[in-house]
């Protein structure tokens, strides 16, 4: 029988996002301007959308939200302990099975046991329980997944990573095929394109697609180039690339590739490369929220994904601060489609 399954392209038409408050209990030593990009970004969400906040102390963040000037009409908030932010890892990945919304609830272990996780990994549960999906099925799943592994065109193609999904620290019971099977069966994924080079220096998440290429409307793929041969970036993106060309539709078109410039290097304090990359955008309705890092080459990754998203406004946010957690943009957030929140 047919798989009635199918996983959404992030630009279809959404009911929300989700995210986490960072508070003082999280890792972030830059906490205060982590707060700071939180609410821009809410901001700008909530000009088009409604927004889900999970915060352990609902009254002191909505008071902080609104004095920020959100929208907090358009903003849910939900009383629950987290230990971090990065609610794409953590969230709902919702699919439409015979066109009925259902969310899938994964387990998420810290990136393969690297961070605390056990509170984020009820979130999502805890979400469910409080009302905040309505009557919309949440199907929980004993599977290590996160959101920012996996990108969809919604037409049955899923494009991930070898180094993430083949983790060890992951599902080491699921062999590349056993990986396949189990996202034809959960996603109705029609087949897989699979990333075996490439990678950002500093990421912890073993090479989440989102960092490196993504999925646009119009069998376009962006994607994170380098071209500094001094830069160690360089081999591997460049080999990345390479990769993609010989990628496919599934009509059997090659993509139309659209390269993102690599930031120019950001580190923190003790001297370590930081993960900035320009493809970790969020595609919302009527918009594309781009993280920024302060740098000419904004203005250049600004003018590529308004390419990729014709008749969205392509909308920049400063998200530095992010980069000192390992993460960016698309990283704190996990969109809801139509009909998600029932």
């Amino acid at each position: 029988m047919e798989n009635r399954r199918r996983l959404p392209a992030e630009w279809e038409e959404q009911d929300s996002v989700l995210m986490a408050w960072p508070h003082e209990n999280t890792e972030w030593v830059n906490l205060e301007a982590v707060q700071d990009v939180t609410m821009e970004i809410a901001r700008a969400i909530t000009d088009f959308q409604h927004l889900l906040m999970a915060a352990p102390d609902v009254e002191k963040t909505r008071d902080r939200m609104a004095r920020a000037n959100v929208s907090m009409e358009r903003v849910h908030l939900f009383e629950i302990d987290t230990d971090d932010t990065w609610a794409r890892d953590f969230g709902p990945i919702t699919i439409f099975d015979a066109g009925r919304p259902i969310l899938l609830d994964f387990i998420f272990n810290g990136w393969g046991l690297k961070f605390r996780a056990a509170l984020d990994n009820q979130i999502t549960r805890k979400l469910a329980a409080l009302g905040a999906f309505g009557k919309t099925t949440l199907d929980t799943q004993g599977i290590v997944l996160e959101g920012g592994s996996i990108e969809s065109d919604g037409q049955g193609t899923i494009l991930t990573t070898s180094e993430c999904l083949l983790s060890p620290n992951r599902n080491p019971h699921l062999s590349r095929s056993g990986v396949e099977r189990f996202l034809g069966d959960t996603f109705g994924a029609k087949r897989v394109l699979w990333i075996e080079k490439g990678g950002i220096a500093g990421d912890d998440t073993d090479s989440h697609v989102d960092t490196l290429a993504r999925f646009c409307p119009n069998e376009v793929i962006v994607f994170t180039a380098c071209d500094d041969p001094t830069d160690v970036h360089y081999g591997p993106l460049g080999a990345m690339a390479e990769e993609l060309r010989t990628f496919r539709t599934i009509d059997g078109r090659p993509y139309r590739l659209l390269a993102l410039p690599l930031p120019n290097p950001v580190y923190d304090e003790d001297g370590r490369r930081l993960p900035a990359t320009y493809a970790n955008f969020l595609v919302i309705n009527g918009a594309v929220l781009v993280p920024l890092y302060g740098t000419p080459k904004d203005y250049t990754a600004m003018q590529t994904i308004g390419e990729a998203f014709p008749g969205r406004k392509t909308i920049g946010i400063q998200c530095l601060p992010l980069l000192t957690g390992n993460g960016s943009l698309h990283c704190i957030t996990m969109q809801l489609p139509k009909g998600a929140r029932g």
